[in-house]
């Protein structure tokens, strides 16, 4: 009740002379228990790659570090944890066309804020709840402004385009996160068409204006002219002033690396064109949308160091895309069927050869793949945490609902590298890896693309409109390029990579309620 009334009194305070016609108070409880089988490593990430391995190949900013385990053997622990989100939200209108939103969520495990300190003394007390609350989404909205149809929103705001594919909320359970913007919002909603143009601040570095922030922009439009389908077209654009280099020190040092043609980074900027189409037509419904990516990627190029110095020509030059068409049979259980891909371009330019590993002056290239941006787009449970990338997948599945509440699917996924990593020569003993080529970091194998397949039956419930019941299992048959280890997570920059091929299970059970 206490945060209802913070909420209410913050809204009013907002109204200044408006004069408060309605306000709505809602929420939701979203709980969700998981349990992994040996997948994931119980502790830190180990580097599954050792740098003495690698010395004089451009590996990156997170090496070979991998939390992927692949091998359920000798002490592997499963992972099991309930996680919970809770929300309010209030809701008020001023006017016909002003109108504020605020809404706070708290994501927790449980366990994390148990108030007893020490329960064999049974010492209670006050739990550190200092995070424990955030303001999801606070902001203003005004519409029909100069009597047009335009509508202008101000704030901390959920930004979701299209199907959430580049741009969405985030709003997936493994693990639960959510995702909002503080962001100025200008929709234009015309006759068959809309238009959306938004400016936000990712990050406030306190400089002059816009000086070393990282901000994004795009404009997102939508023809609606075709009865039940949709024509996107938008561009995105990510700005990261801050300023990178290898070295910083006195002007004799910084005129050599100028007349060396070194240390010379611009500012990151990632342009991501895109169109998009979706509808419905007797029976099917279908998605299809394609991405262009390009600019200048110096925060990616500062990562390859090698001899010193990283890639400051590094440069985005890549393409997406996804599709999805099913088909739902006009008969009883309504079943359906689906089947779609999704690609992410990338490269993996980690491997030297003889010449290039024994030159004192060799320049590294960076590995660049498409950056993902702020997808809310997951293919399965295990890999895809809306960052994968260099990879692409093929997807197919099958759903029926027996009854008007109840609907099962299943769905079968399987997933490639498009770049692997080239290994170094192995011999492997028990669970230990031997180098048969160290020091030579050029003498590798080519790495294997094979990620494997992933199969998932789900089941949902839903009990009213407003409570809903979900339940579902998981099985990764896991493929080569688990064992080799590829660079696929963190938009091509993370190491994927286990120690063996061993398959994965994850179960979990959820549900929501909204009011």
């Amino acid at each position: 009740m206490r945060i209802i009334a913070a909420l209410l009194a913050m809204l009013t305070c907002s109204a200044g002379f408006a004069e408060l016609q309605n306000v709505e108070v809602g929420g939701s409880i979203e709980i969700w228990g998981s349990y992994y089988t040996p997948f994931y490593e119980s502790d830190d990430a180990p580097e599954r790659v050792p740098a003495s391995w690698t010395r004089g190949r451009p590996i990156g900013l997170f090496g070979t570090y991998s939390p992927i385990r692949t091998y359920n053997r000798k002490g592997a622990e499963g992972s099991a944890f309930v996680e919970q989100r809770t929300t309010l939200h209030v809701n008020a209108e001023f006017t016909e066309n002003v109108s504020s939103y605020i809404e706070v969520d708290s994501i927790e495990t449980w366990g994390e804020d148990f108030r007893s300190s020490n329960y064999l003394t049974g010492a209670d007390q006050r739990a550190n709840s200092s995070d424990d609350v955030e303001v999801y989404q606070a902001y203003l909205q005004m519409r029909e402004i100069l009597g047009t149809p335009l509508q202008l929103r101000i704030g901390r705001q959920e930004l979701v385009f299209g199907s959430g594919w580049l741009v969405g909320n985030n709003y997936w359970f493994n693990p639960l996160t959510y995702l909002s913007f503080d962001a100025l919002r200008l929709t234009y909603e015309g006759e068959g068409f809309s238009v959306d143009a938004f400016a936000s601040k990712l990050n406030e570095r306190l400089r002059g204006f816009g000086e070393g922030d990282v901000d994004f922009y795009g404009v997102y439009a939508t023809c609606t002219a075709v009865e039940n389908i949709a024509f996107d077209a938008y561009w995105l654009y990510l700005r990261d002033d801050a300023k990178v280099q290898d070295t910083a020190g006195s002007p004799l040092l910084e005129w050599t690396e100028g007349l060396l043609g070194v240390d010379d980074y611009g500012r990151t900027q990632i342009h991501t064109i895109g169109l998009r189409t979706a509808g419905e037509w007797n029976h099917f419904e279908f998605e299809f949308e394609a991405a262009y990516q390009y600019g200048d990627a110096a925060g990616v190029g500062v990562n390859f160091p090698v001899n010193r110095y990283g890639d400051d020509s590094a440069w985005y030059n890549t393409w997406a895309g996804h599709f999805d068409v099913s088909y739902t049979f006009p008969v009883k259980f309504e079943p359906s069927i689906h089947a779609g891909a999704d690609y992410y371009g990338g490269e993996d330019r980690r491997h030297v050869d003889f010449r290039d590993w024994v030159n004192p002056f060799d320049r590294p290239r960076a590995s660049v793949s498409f950056n993902r941006l702020f997808s809310d787009s997951e293919s399965d449970w295990f890999l895809d945490g809306g960052a994968l990338s260099n990879c692409w997948m093929a997807k197919t599945g099958v759903a029926a609902k027996f009854t008007d509440a109840l609907e099962t699917t299943f769905d079968l996924v399987y997933m490639q590298v498009v770049a692997p990593f080239d290994t170094p020569v192995l011999r492997r003993i028990g669970s230990l890896k031997l180098p048969l080529g160290w020091p030579l970091a050029f003498v590798t194998k080519n790495g294997r693309r094979d990620l494997g397949f992933v199969a998932s039956l789900t089941a949902a419930y839903q009990y009213s409109d407003d409570l809903s019941f979900e339940a579902g299992w998981s099985h990764f048959f896991t493929g080569g390029a688990m064992e080799d280890g590829a660079f696929v997570d963190q938009n091509g920059l993370g190491f994927y990579g286990g120690l063996d091929d061993d398959d994965a299970d994850y179960f979990w059970l959820g549900t929501k309620l909204s009011f």
